[in-house]
């Protein structure tokens, strides 16, 4: 039977790599020591020659010289950091390496282009595994992809098969590989982490939780996932139109970003830029279609790339992209995340500030970038529109352009096609068009991609929105309630400045009583608990949205009358912020909240960081739409919000951050019948992920905690929270018995654990939640201390990764956590020395009073020291391995007392405590007597030969590997075609059984690889 291992999972990648004609190589092939080197040294990650090859290729009309010091260009790094060496590498591959040279006298300026992104045959493709590198230390990524011998791309891939190499430690080990290995990284453009089913792409910045899926539009759930992203993203011509187009960094003060837009992000603008083409073709209708990406998702780097990419086609010859919103607010965060990539644009956007500056913004023969509200078309009372354009090649993009408050959009959007007759129309947006909206189809067309709520959770790309209604915590009379009617549907789109003297009183009577003193204090209050309690269980951020400015200021100062330590009038400092816009003629309590856009940047850039102390901001509408702060994990909600509006705002705690498993929106004002309206034009697998009630959260948790307590039925846990500390030890180490006498008890108790608090995250706060947390938090308390005395790595691997943080937060702020118990000490026995394994030891265990603990506790004593052996004596720990499953596979089955099994394991110790004591008696070092092991000294043909020749051969054997192996020499079929024969004729020598000759050469060069490896370099 073939065994399913890594090197399966890496030939089938290279298989595939075969299928889409790139060459696949050996890499210990092309090693600094070998006939058909292509590198002088183990510290070169780029294959000189093939590139140099490529560039003189593709840039014949350059001369030698220049196209030499373009070369020189590439293979020079000019910094000490990483990620700004790496963004100026992908400068110079998508952009072109300037040069200059002598012409007929004149100096030429020219481009040196080291990938031909014209002519993909024009390009050298390769895929190397065992790629070795030697630098800060010795590494071996798994899959190298070059293009034209330049490294941009490296695949980690681990065994499906093999329950402890998960895709997490493929991403685990790029960390590893940056601080080893950091040159290879300079040229890399994408990392693609695998188990062999799943695949995540990722790039150099990003962290664990920005590593995504890659998808086909059509993916099957039945598809290999590592198949479809070598295969969609490699693809010969995608590749370069990813290199090209598809990857921005963005800096954020002394941080550098680098993005790789999602496979949902790469179709949807490559449609869109096919369908723009076409609109605006003379024989187009102007009307390009509408990209409904959910919030969360990426929109406007979506938007970023998709203009970057118009501007570089050629047929609409340098064309001038118009981004329009309806608000200023929103026009300035859209005009900021456009700037940050204007080295993607290859120019630099523009803000109009006015309807005249818009109109000589646009009064250009072709190209710009020019950001604008949709009111500044409108002209002036008595004006008449003018055409300001005519050209075909101007695109018009419009964010949200189908919200509610476009209640003129006809008559807006009549200005802008006055003004610009022949224009585009593309429309982006996070929540779909509603079924009633003509307008939006009318000006802008279909959708042309649709990436909803179901597949950005599905993908990881966002998180659920779970819903808690708290109105019915405030205790207030019948007269503060508000009443949700017709009526009050006008004002939940309306600012406080509206002019309409009908919504102006409605408006002013809901704001007087949601902003009433009472109710105010009430809500602080309320939110004060509610807050603490979710930070208990759930580190993260949240935030308040108000009415109106005065309810904002009010609420904060109710709120810090609660809690005056969260208060601090320095920006830098403080854990609430109130987030507003004002002026100097505003009341004298708002002065200290009004603050320039300056200051705003630097509080949000604070409230973006997990490790500020900023944890609640207040806003009214500020920050609601075009705001990503991943650490946000709960956004209360004191204002009348509906439909797209409030379906944006809520968009703000689904943002996927570490271990977070939800957002949660909490009302204090009864959005849940606007929420259902919105979700309504939604699909049924969207709703489900949205708004979920926190109820169903609960049932999760209750139903989790039932599943524990039943492992703990008939143990009275109740002293566990008393007072006395020697009660808490015993009751610990009791619970820990009476699990470990169950079926699979430890395991099911570990991974239930588990479940139990990423359910808890989610609802801690909940009242019901609240009454089970100290047992909880006792739960946790054992599973810690079956972590640490019973469970070996691999079980801990498998054991569920992320929760580790939630748990010892959990634990640490219960009210009577004792913590991890010693539980050897609290049995009376002496810890162990594990190298020793006295006789002392071994008797106390056999004496403990609760054996299924005694066997746990011997598993991973044993468990441990013979995964430190396998590092030294392969053939020893192999004996011992499998002695030790023995024994644990009849305990699990429970075919034996557990008193026979404590005995099999006490005499395995003395076994192992034995062998390793052997070299000294017999004059063997410890590398000498693993040798000595994996010639099978105890088969009778071979004991025939003596102990003396046997401890011979071991010597003579660690003196030949020694001097034979060389640096990848596991890796390379010649080094080791030479050493087997150098073992076979010690053999020989020593007359050593003929027909036992074979296998004993295959075990001394697996002892080889497992202590020698590192020979090479000593």
């Amino acid at each position: 039977m073939t065994k399913f291992t890594e090197s399966v999972v890496e030939e089938a990648a290279l298989d595939w790599f075969s299928e889409l004609d790139y060459h696949t190589i050996y890499a210990p092939d092309i090693a600094p020591d070998q006939p058909n080197k292509e590198r002088e040294d183990y510290n070169d990650v780029i294959l000189v020659q093939r590139l140099q090859t490529a560039i003189d290729t593709i840039n014949p009309n350059i001369p030698q010289d220049a196209r030499q010091e373009a070369l020189k260009k590439i293979l020079t790094t000019t910094t000490q950091n990483l990620y700004t060496n790496n963004h100026n590498f992908h400068k110079m591959l998508s952009e072109g390496i300037d040069v200059e040279y002598q012409q007929n006298g004149e100096t030429k300026y020219d481009k040196v282009w080291m990938i031909d992104f014209e002519n993909q045959d024009n390009n050298d493709w390769l895929a190397a595994n065992q790629f070795t590198v030697i630098e800060n230390q010795n590494r071996r990524p798994d899959i190298v992809v070059f293009i034209n011998g330049i490294p941009i791309s490296l695949i980690e891939l681990k065994n499906a098969a093999d329950e402890k190499a998960t895709i997490s430690n493929a991403y685990n080990q790029f960390q590893t590989y940056k601080k080893d290995i950091p040159s290879i990284f300079v040229y890399n453009e994408f990392l693609i982490i695998s188990d062999g089913i799943k695949a995540k792409v990722g790039t150099l910045t990003a962290d664990k939780d920005r590593f995504m899926p890659w998808r086909t539009l059509e993916q099957k759930s039945s598809d290999v996932e590592l198949e479809t992203v070598i295969k969609e993203i490699f693809r010969k011509d995608r590749i370069l139109d990813i290199l090209q187009n598809f990857i921005v960094f963005e800096t954020d003060g002394q941080e550098i970003v680098k993005k790789l837009a999602g496979y949902h992000q790469y179709h949807a603008v490559n449609i869109a830029v096919e369908s723009t083409v076409k609109a605006s073709s003379e024989s187009g209708d102007k009307r390009v279609g509408v990209v409904w990406h959910t919030q969360g998702s990426g929109k406007s780097l979506t938007m970023t790339v998709y203009a970057a990419k118009l501007i570089k086609h050629k047929f609409m010859q340098n064309p001038t992209i118009i981004i329009i919103t309806d608000r200023n607010d929103l026009d300035s965060q859209l005009f900021e995340a456009f700037s940050k990539d204007e080295e993607l644009l290859r120019q630099t956007p523009t803000q109009a500030e006015s309807r005249d500056d818009l109109k000589e913004k646009l009064n250009i023969a072709s190209g710009g970038v020019i950001f604008t509200t949709i009111q500044k078309f409108a002209p002036p009372k008595d004006v008449k529109s003018d055409k300001i354009s005519d050209r075909r090649n101007i695109v018009i993009i419009a964010d949200e352009a189908h919200r509610s408050q476009y209640d003129l959009i006809d008559g807006l959007a009549g200005y802008v096609r006055e003004a610009l007759p022949n224009a585009s129309f593309i429309g982006f947006t996070g929540t779909p068009i509603e079924t009633g909206d003509k307008n939006t189809r009318v000006i802008f067309g279909d959708y042309l991609s649709v990436y909803d709520i179901n597949q950005a959770v599905k993908d990881e790309f966002t998180v659920k929105i779970f819903y808690e209604g708290r109105l019915a915590k405030l205790a207030l009379d019948e007269s503060e309630q508000i009443n949700i009617d017709d009526e009050f549907q006008q004002i939940t789109e309306e600012q406080e400045e509206d002019t309409k003297q009908k919504v102006k009183s409605k408006w002013a009577r809901v704001e007087a009583i949601v902003g009433s003193e009472k109710r105010l204090k009430e809500v602080a209050q309320d939110i004060v608990n509610h807050f603490e309690k979710r930070i208990e269980v759930s580190d993260g951020k949240a935030m308040i949205v108000c009415m109106s400015r005065r309810i904002c200021v009010e609420l904060h100062e109710q709120i810090i009358k609660l809690r005056p330590k969260w208060y601090d009038e320095d920006d830098k400092k403080g854990q609430i912020k109130v987030i507003m816009t004002g002026s100097a003629s505003d009341p004298l309590n708002f002065q200290e909240h009004v603050r320039d856009k300056k200051r705003r940047e630097e509080i949000k850039k604070r409230l973006k960081n997990p490790q500020d102390p900023l944890k609640l901001v207040i806003v009214r509408d500020m920050w609601l739409t075009g705001f990503d702060a991943p650490v946000l994990h709960t956004m209360y909600i004191d204002k009348p919000m509906q439909g797209h509006n409030l379906m944006q705002a809520i968009a703000r705690v689904n943002r996927v951050h570490g271990e977070k498993q939800g957002g949660l929106i909490v009302d204090y004002i009864g959005i849940g019948y606007y929420l259902k309206k919105a979700l309504s034009y939604y699909s049924k697998n969207d709703q489900d992920q949205t708004a979920i009630p926190i109820d169903v959260a609960l049932n999760t948790l209750l139903e989790k905690y039932e599943i524990i307590k039943a492992m703990l039925h008939k143990f009275d846990y109740s002293k566990y929270f008393g007072d006395d500390p020697k009660e808490k030890l015993r009751v610990v180490a009791g619970a820990l018995a009476h699990i470990t006498e169950q079926k699979d008890g430890k395991k099911r108790f570990v991974s239930g654990t588990t479940a139990l608090v990423k359910a808890f995250s989610l609802t801690g706060a909940h009242d019901e939640a609240m009454k089970i947390k100290h047992e909880i938090a006792f739960f946790v308390n054992l599973k810690a201390n079956f972590v640490k005395h019973t469970i070996t790595e691999e079980e801990e691997e498998q054991g569920g990764e992320g929760v580790d943080i939630a748990m010892s937060q959990l634990v640490s702020k219960a009210t009577m956590p004792i913590g991890v118990i010693d539980l050897f000490e609290n049995y009376g026995v002496k810890a162990p020395d594990i190298s020793i394994l006295s006789e002392s030891f071994l008797d106390e265990m056999q004496n403990m009073k609760h054996k299924n603990l005694a066997i746990e506790l011997l598993n991973k004593l044993l468990h441990g020291e013979i995964k430190t052996r396998s590092k030294k004596n392969l053939v020893q720990s192999r004996t011992f391995t499998e002695m030790l499953r023995e024994a644990i596979r009849k305990y699990e089955n429970r075919t034996v007392e557990a008193t026979q099994i404590i005995a099999e394991l006490i005499k395995l110790a003395k076994d192992m405590r034995e062998a390793y004591q052997r070299g000294d008696k017999i004059n063997l070092t410890e590398d000498e007597i693993a040798f000595y092991d994996a010639l099978e000294v105890n088969d009778s043909a071979v004991k025939i030969l003596g102990d003396e020749t046997l401890q011979q051969i071991a010597r003579e054997l660690v003196e030949s590997i020694k001097s034979n192996v060389t640096i990848d020499w596991t890796k390379r079929a010649n080094v080791r075609a030479k050493l087997r024969l150098a073992v076979k004729k010690i053999l020989r020598k020593y007359g050593y059984p003929p027909d036992k000759q074979e296998k004993a050469t295959q075990t001394v060069l697996e002892q080889a690889e497992v202590i020698a490896k590192d020979w090479a370099e000593m």
